[in-house]
Protein backbone atom coordinates (compact mmCIF):
# COMPACT_ATOMS: atom_id res chain seq x y z
CA UNK A 1 0.00 0.00 0.00
CA UNK A 2 1.46 3.31 -1.06
CA UNK A 3 1.60 6.06 1.50
CA UNK A 4 0.26 9.54 1.02
CA UNK A 5 3.80 10.83 0.50
CA UNK A 6 4.55 8.27 -2.22
CA UNK A 7 1.24 9.10 -3.94
CA UNK A 8 2.18 12.79 -3.99
CA UNK A 9 5.64 11.95 -5.36
CA UNK A 10 4.08 9.76 -8.07
CA UNK A 11 1.78 12.57 -9.18
CA UNK A 12 4.55 15.15 -9.13
CA UNK A 13 6.89 12.88 -11.11
CA UNK A 14 4.17 12.31 -13.71
CA UNK A 15 3.59 16.04 -14.07
CA UNK A 16 7.27 16.98 -14.21
CA UNK A 17 8.39 14.20 -16.55
CA UNK A 18 5.53 14.96 -18.95
CA UNK A 19 6.46 18.62 -18.97
CA UNK A 20 10.17 17.90 -19.41
CA UNK A 21 9.55 15.54 -22.33
CA UNK A 22 7.52 18.22 -24.08
CA UNK A 23 9.76 21.21 -23.41
CA UNK A 24 13.31 20.28 -22.39
CA UNK A 25 14.13 17.02 -24.16
CA UNK A 26 14.96 17.75 -27.78
CA UNK A 27 14.12 14.28 -29.10
CA UNK A 28 10.92 14.21 -31.17
CA UNK A 29 10.40 10.49 -30.57
CA UNK A 30 10.45 10.98 -26.79
CA UNK A 31 7.83 13.72 -27.11
CA UNK A 32 5.45 11.23 -28.78
CA UNK A 33 5.08 9.30 -25.53
CA UNK A 34 1.86 9.77 -23.59
CA UNK A 35 2.61 9.12 -19.94
CA UNK A 36 -0.12 7.27 -18.09
CA UNK A 37 1.24 6.46 -14.64
CA UNK A 38 4.32 6.65 -12.43
CA UNK A 39 5.03 4.31 -9.53
CA UNK A 40 7.95 5.03 -7.23
CA UNK A 41 9.32 2.40 -4.87
CA UNK A 42 9.02 3.06 -1.16
CA UNK A 43 12.77 3.59 -0.78
CA UNK A 44 12.82 5.96 -3.79
CA UNK A 45 15.46 3.87 -5.55
CA UNK A 46 13.41 2.97 -8.66
CA UNK A 47 10.43 4.33 -10.50
CA UNK A 48 8.38 2.82 -13.28
CA UNK A 49 7.06 5.32 -15.79
CA UNK A 50 4.23 3.84 -17.85
CA UNK A 51 3.56 5.29 -21.28
CA UNK A 52 1.59 4.62 -24.42
CA UNK A 53 1.83 5.90 -27.98
CA UNK A 54 -0.81 7.02 -30.46
CA UNK A 55 0.53 4.91 -33.35
CA UNK A 56 1.59 1.36 -32.49
CA UNK A 57 4.44 1.37 -35.04
CA UNK A 58 6.16 4.19 -33.11
CA UNK A 59 6.49 2.08 -29.98
CA UNK A 60 10.10 0.91 -30.42
CA UNK A 61 11.63 4.27 -31.46
CA UNK A 62 9.81 5.96 -28.58
CA UNK A 63 11.07 3.32 -26.13
CA UNK A 64 14.65 3.85 -27.34
CA UNK A 65 14.30 7.63 -27.07
CA UNK A 66 12.87 7.39 -23.55
CA UNK A 67 15.63 5.04 -22.43
CA UNK A 68 18.20 7.48 -23.80
CA UNK A 69 16.50 10.39 -22.04
CA UNK A 70 16.26 8.65 -18.65
CA UNK A 71 19.58 9.94 -17.26
CA UNK A 72 19.07 13.59 -18.32
CA UNK A 73 15.51 13.47 -16.98
CA UNK A 74 16.75 12.13 -13.66
CA UNK A 75 19.29 14.96 -13.44
CA UNK A 76 16.60 17.54 -14.21
CA UNK A 77 14.30 16.02 -11.60
CA UNK A 78 17.13 16.27 -9.08
CA UNK A 79 17.35 20.00 -9.70
CA UNK A 80 13.56 20.48 -9.54
CA UNK A 81 12.69 18.41 -6.48
CA UNK A 82 13.92 18.57 -2.94
CA UNK A 83 14.40 14.85 -2.40
CA UNK A 84 17.43 13.16 -0.93
CA UNK A 85 17.54 10.58 -3.73
CA UNK A 86 16.03 10.70 -7.18
CA UNK A 87 14.97 7.24 -8.36
CA UNK A 88 16.21 5.54 -11.51
CA UNK A 89 13.63 5.90 -14.28
CA UNK A 90 12.42 2.74 -16.01
CA UNK A 91 10.06 3.34 -18.94
CA UNK A 92 7.48 0.60 -19.48
CA UNK A 93 4.97 0.39 -22.30
CA UNK A 94 1.40 0.44 -20.95
CA UNK A 95 -0.69 -1.98 -22.99
CA UNK A 96 -3.80 -1.69 -20.82
CA UNK A 97 -5.60 0.33 -23.51
CA UNK A 98 -5.11 -2.35 -26.15
CA UNK A 99 -6.16 -5.06 -23.69
CA UNK A 100 -9.29 -3.05 -22.82
CA UNK A 101 -10.07 -2.65 -26.53
CA UNK A 102 -9.73 -6.42 -27.04
CA UNK A 103 -12.00 -7.06 -24.05
CA UNK A 104 -14.62 -4.69 -25.49
CA UNK A 105 -14.53 -6.57 -28.80
CA UNK A 106 -15.06 -9.87 -26.98
CA UNK A 107 -17.98 -8.44 -25.02
CA UNK A 108 -19.53 -7.08 -28.24
CA UNK A 109 -19.25 -10.52 -29.85
CA UNK A 110 -20.86 -12.19 -26.83
CA UNK A 111 -23.69 -9.63 -26.83
CA UNK A 112 -24.33 -10.16 -30.56
CA UNK A 113 -24.32 -13.95 -30.11
CA UNK A 114 -26.71 -13.65 -27.19
CA UNK A 115 -29.09 -11.49 -29.22
CA UNK A 116 -29.04 -14.00 -32.09
CA UNK A 117 -29.77 -16.88 -29.74
CA UNK A 118 -32.61 -14.96 -28.10
CA UNK A 119 -34.10 -14.20 -31.53
CA UNK A 120 -33.85 -17.87 -32.52
CA UNK A 121 -35.63 -18.93 -29.31
CA UNK A 122 -38.46 -16.51 -30.04
CA UNK A 123 -38.91 -17.84 -33.58
CA UNK A 124 -38.97 -21.44 -32.33
CA UNK A 125 -41.82 -20.74 -29.88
Amino acid sequence: MATYRIDRINKEFLRLISEMLRTRIKNDDAAKAVLTKVTVSRDLSHSKVYYTVIKEEEREPVQNALDAAAAPLRAMLGKELKLRTIPELHFIYDDSESRARAMDELLDRVAALDMRQAAERKTQQ
